[in-house]
């Protein structure tokens, strides 16, 4: 009896632990199910915001407005036909009749393209985004070719701005990213390279954020994943090559934070993401020397671009009006980077502070590398210029601005005070809130900007431009026109 009392004892003492554990598990359990089921509610809400931007784009059937939209087509369709950079005199001919066949026999059919010294003819624009765009084209797709790289900026933007600002930051960045009236307008107009390289950006901007601030990550995953970002990088430098200041902007908070320890980075990660770079300057600069007869040379004819700091007033003049109405936003990117460093002078010795005010920095160097660059581009330095013509050289920024404006939404009204009633769920009416708000401002500006028509395009005729002698100079289609 002895044993039998002791042993059923013992049986019951011996399940004490476990229903106590089962007890504490159990909040436990359930909290982890909330946790999952928030998680959730982001990534649906995120792919939600990218739902509706895709719907919106593929909502309304695409048109060519300007002399770049029949450029870029003309140089996809050429590669689809198996001629990678240049054309003859007889194929360049061939395809301007083809294409303007398929315009109904109105248009330029090819437009701003030039001829080399040797005869054969090239686009004047950078030549990134045609093979970016070309297996689309071949698959009958053309228009799925923005929303793909789009589909690749909102994941960078999503990982990266959960990664700073936590939950809920991700779909308030994909959302504020999805509903400008620039993006919904670049991404439908299918042959313009401008939302590409914008999402390309965003998809790299977002993955570095993520490499320098997952420190509990893997080392081998953290280079990975900041080697995919500066690739993404270099596509978008080939679309335009404007946007190496972007790049060097990338490389330079990369440098900084791993000098000052501000990221802990891996040493041999900056190594393979600086030889990446590396890399591909010199890729490039031996493209331009045998394509266009030097590193440094473009297809544009010398003078045809220029930038010039006597510029600057006249556009600080004009373009505030179409950046505000082509990107809402910035209002959003330009409150965070006050509150960020009003907070890093009150909080000096906060870790948060700190990390919140070199992020910004990074950011805000990205964005205002691209917007300070155009500036002081000349062609803009006039009135008269519709806000599609005048905002698309700004657009390469609105993933910097997206991140920025994410930080105002998600992590200021978390910051309310505590005794504030149901702040957890008025931090989330003021997100859904502000995020609708881009929504509608973004639809409006998109709907005005698609109805815009160019009357004169740069080789207005609809005729072939003849080609010129070879071994002369450059000779160009047309003149005049967006650049």
């Amino acid at each position: 009896m002895r044993e039998l009392r002791f042993a059923r004892h013992g049986s019951m003492a011996a399940t004490v632990p476990d229903t106590a554990s089962a007890a504490v598990a159990s909040p436990r359990q359930g909290l982890m199910r909330i946790s999952a089921l928030k998680d959730r509610t982001e990534v649906l809400l995120a792919l939600a915001a990218f739902g509706v931007f895709c719907g919106m784009v593929l909502g309304f059937a695409p048109h060519l407005i300007e002399p770049d939209d029949y450029a870029y087509r003309a140089s996809i369709i050429a590669i689809t036909h198996g001629h990678l950079l240049t054309l003859s005199a007889a194929q360049f001919q061939a395809l301007q009749a083809e294409l303007t066949r398929a315009g109904g026999g109105s248009g330029p059919g090819i437009d701003q393209w030039v001829q080399l010294p040797g005869g054969r003819w090239i686009s004047e624009k950078d030549p990134g985004y045609p093979f970016l765009a070309a297996p689309f084209q071949l698959a009958g797709l053309i228009r799925l070719a923005p929303l793909f790289y789009g589909a690749l900026g909102c994941l960078g933007l999503f990982f990266g701005a959960r990664r700073w600002l936590g939950r809920s930051g991700g779909a308030v960045a994909v959302g504020l990213f999805c509903f400008s009236g620039a993006a919904l307008l670049f991404a439908w107009r299918d042959y313009m390279p401008t939302f590409t390289e914008a999402a390309l950006i965003a998809a790299a901007t977002g993955a570095l954020l993520w490499a320098a601030l997952a420190a509990e990550a893997s080392a081998r995953r953290r280079t990975w994943v900041g080697l995919l970002a500066f690739l993404a990088l270099e596509a978008a430098v080939f679309v335009r090559y404007t946007d190496i200041v972007v790049l060097g902007c990338a490389v330079v908070a990369v440098v900084a934070a791993w000098r000052w320890r501000v990221a802990r980075l891996p040493a041999a990660a900056v190594g393979w993401w600086l030889g990446s770079v590396a890399l591909f300057g010199a890729g490039v600069a031996v493209f331009n020397a045998v394509v266009y007869g030097g590193p440094l040379k473009s297809g544009y004819q010398p003078g045809e671009i220029t930038f010039s700091l006597g510029a600057i007033p006249s556009n600080l003049r004009y373009l505030p009006a179409h950046l505000i109405s082509a990107m809402p936003m910035l209002v959003l990117g330009l409150g965070t980077l006050a509150c960020i460093a009003w907070r890093r002078m009150r909080l000096d010795g906060a870790d948060d502070a700190r990390r919140d005010f070199a992020v910004a920095l990074s950011l805000a160097a990205s964005w205002f590398s691209v917007w300070g660059l155009y500036a002081a581009y000349t062609w803009t330095a006039a009135p008269g210029l519709a806000t599609l013509q005048a905002a698309r050289f700004y657009v390469p920024a609105i993933g910097a601005i997206s991140l920025l404006g994410a930080w105002l939404v998600a992590r200021l009204p978390r910051d309310l005070p505590r005794h504030v009633p149901r702040r957890a769920s008025l931090a989330a009416l003021t997100s859904a809130a502000v995020v609708a708000a881009m929504f509608g401002l973004g639809v409006w500006s998109f709907n005005g900007m698609r109805a815009f028509r160019l009357v004169e395009h740069t080789a207005s005729s609809g005729h072939a431009a003849k080609p010129g002698k070879p071994g002369g100079g450059m000779q160009r289609t047309g003149s005049g026109g967006e650049r």
